[in-house]
């Protein structure tokens, strides 16, 4: 993402699973105040660690002071292994967050994710909830309601969502969280890929992040 970006491997269930860690500025912030995992869209359709949305998402987090890491899900760049329906990535996931819980002990976690990775770190959450060991908050940004079945996510999560998305239709959205009574921040003219609009997701998380 930057000239500080540190690209690493870990070693998952299949193989390999390559990652990049950004850090915030040194010469602003000695220390990490936090630790963020930011997922990425989903493979089959081009998505990476280096999508747009998993950049700005990866970039507002350093920018709130975190220590930031993405992966490539399997098959992926240098990832091993092939597709696995969000299950082998919610295991991968979880497996980097334990690796980074190593790393940076003791600091508060946030999940964040775009599109099929919103899936997949909602997952995570539900199963960290099941360890006592939930991370602190989830930023969902166009949340694959509809797509796939989307768990329960806690009350604090902050969804992002374009009005004239036509991967994930608002509506399947409003359908998922209206059971759970959890509101959704919609982007007015934002397509699926948030084309010209991605500052808007900067500012939102920014802005919403210490306010509940």
């Amino acid at each position: 993402m930057n000239a500080h970006t540190e690209h690493f491997l870990i070693d998952g269930a299949v193989g390999p699973l390559q990652c990049a860690l950004d850090l915030p500025d040194p010469d602003t912030l000695a220390t990490p105040i936090g630790l963020a995992l930011v997922a990425h869209p989903h493979p089959l359709y081009g998505g990476t660690m280096d999508n747009k949305v998993a950049q700005t998402l990866a970039r507002t987090f350093t920018g709130l002071g975190y220590a930031t890491v993405r992966m490539n899900f399997r098959g992926v760049g240098q990832s091993a292994g092939v597709h696995d329906a969000g299950v082998g990535e919610t295991d991968d996931m979880a497996l980097l967050l334990a690796h980074m819980r190593q790393r940076f002990p003791g600091l508060p976690v946030a999940l964040a994710g775009f599109s099929f990775g919103t899936f997949v770190q909602s997952c995570l959450q539900q199963r960290l909830i099941a360890n006592n060991e939930a991370a602190d908050r989830l930023v969902l940004v166009g949340a694959a309601a509809g797509k796939w079945a989307m768990p329960d996510i806690p009350a604090n999560t902050i969804l992002i969502h374009g009005e004239l998305d036509d991967t994930i239709p608002l509506s399947a959205v409003l359908d998922w969280l209206r059971p759970q009574d959890i509101p959704v921040t919609v982007i007015p003219g934002a397509d699926h890929f948030f084309h010209r609009r991605l500052h808007h997701i900067k500012q939102l998380v920014t802005s919403l992040w210490d306010k509940t």
